[in-house]
């Protein structure tokens, strides 16, 4: 995976000067402050999730073009997994469309089979879920309809978690385009099987779009009528109404500490922490949610509002126990590199990033944080040890 060796503020000098801004214009279009966009333009500090969203947002360009989106591939690995995102884009578009020459196995089957690919989102294993998702989408999509009452509710069900699959892959590798489609795919199918939480799944993954292209405040407007929709049932306790409600907090949040409002993303942290004790469990298949992984976003909350050493303190007392989704432990590995670097700490940087490679290597070299933290550590060390260049190199990043 060949890269060109700009990074995020590289492209964001050069597309501040084509519209013959300078970087007090920047700024002020921004919110963000003229010594930030300095030091990312620079190379000095690495450039967030926040930084990237509110600069596309006033260069009137996405997220993904700052971002250098998707990676050009060059092994073969890459290149089968952004084959398949050319098929995977051609479903996408036949949504609701039947073909009365494909067969199809009975709902169970597929079911099993979504799993399957369920067990390789959750372990970020890109490869395999790339081999498996567009065959099993195509078959999914048919048999929905061709089916009726309750066995295509189900199969609504299967195929909003194969759309969920789609998501997950197109985010990791940079299609931004086709992530934002499979949300709405996601949507359509969950409201059609009528399933509480797979429709609150989709709204979490919808508010993300939102939080990630900078509307941050119309995220935060849009996750409190959801749940203003379950607020009736939580009395009950039942799991899956609390699964949606503290979800839904916790992407409110990330959209809070991405708008730097540390209060208000505190108090939604708190409140998912609540409802995750009374959970009591990690066992949530759709969205994970759970003591764990609220203790996971309580870092990932830090980070996002630049507090390394809050970050540092969070970590340090959380447990990540066996048999956690790769896809979250190794997320939380990246999040913790991050804090090192914020806080100073660069010796531990690098141990972080290879903490999150042994756990989840697809995860890790896709991910364009990690892009960003290598290559701010290899500018700040001036030695450019062989451990950050060989890194550097396996990301496809040019130190």
């Amino acid at each position: 995976m060949s890269e060109e060796s700009a990074g995020v503020g590289s492209r964001v000098a050069q597309g501040r000067k084509l519209r013959g801004w300078t970087q007090a214009r920047l700024s002020m279009e921004t919110g963000l402050s003229t010594s930030l966009i300095s030091a990312v333009e620079q190379g000095r500090r690495a450039a967030t999730p926040a930084f990237i969203a509110a600069s596309a947002k006033a260069l009137r360009t996405s997220t993904a073009e700052l971002l250098g989106q998707p990676f050009v591939p060059t092994s073969v690995e890459d290149r089968e997994l952004h084959g398949a995102i050319a098929l995977l884009r051609n479903e996408l578009a036949a949504y609701d469309l039947a073909d009365s020459e494909i067969e199809v196995r009975p709902v169970a089957a597929l079911a099993a089979a979504a799993i399957e690919a369920r067990r390789y989102r959750r372990d970020a294993a890109a490869p395999k879920l790339a081999a498996l998702l567009p065959a099993l989408l195509t078959e999914t999509r048919v048999l929905v309809h061709r089916s009726h009452g309750h066995e295509r509710d189900r199969a609504f069900v299967v195929l909003a978690e194969l759309y969920y699959n789609v998501r997950s892959l197109a985010h990791k590798l940079g299609y931004i385009d086709l992530a934002a489609s499979a949300v709405d795919r996601m949507t359509w199918a969950a409201t059609a099987s009528g399933d509480p939480l797979w429709i609150a799944a989709s709204q979490f993954h919808r508010a993300s779009l939102l939080t990630n292209g900078g509307d941050w405040k119309t995220a935060l407007i849009f996750l409190e009528q959801c749940r203003a929709e379950l607020e009736a049932a939580l009395r009950a306790g039942a799991d899956r109404d609390l699964i949606a409600w503290g979800g839904l907090h916790l992407q409110s949040g990330l959209a809070a500490a991405r708008a730097g409002n540390r209060d208000l993303a505190d108090s939604h942290l708190a409140e998912a922490e609540a409802t995750a004790k009374r959970v009591g469990h990690d066992r949530d298949e759709v969205l994970v949610f759970g003591p764990t992984n609220a203790g996971i976003w309580s870092v990932a909350l830090a980070v996002e509002l630049m507090d390394g050493g809050e970050a540092l303190k969070r970590a340090d007392g959380l447990y990540i126990p066996p048999g956690t989704p790769r896809s979250r432990s190794g997320h939380h590995y990246i999040d913790l590199a991050r804090a090192y670097l914020l806080h100073g700490d660069r010796a531990m940087v690098l141990d972080a990033l290879h903490t999150a490679k042994n756990i989840s290597p697809s995860l890790t070299r896709y991910h364009p944080m990690v892009h960003e933290t290598i290559r701010v550590l290899a500018r700040q060390d001036a030695r450019r040890t062989d451990g950050i260049r060989g890194f550097a190199a396996w990301c496809g990043v040019s130190a």
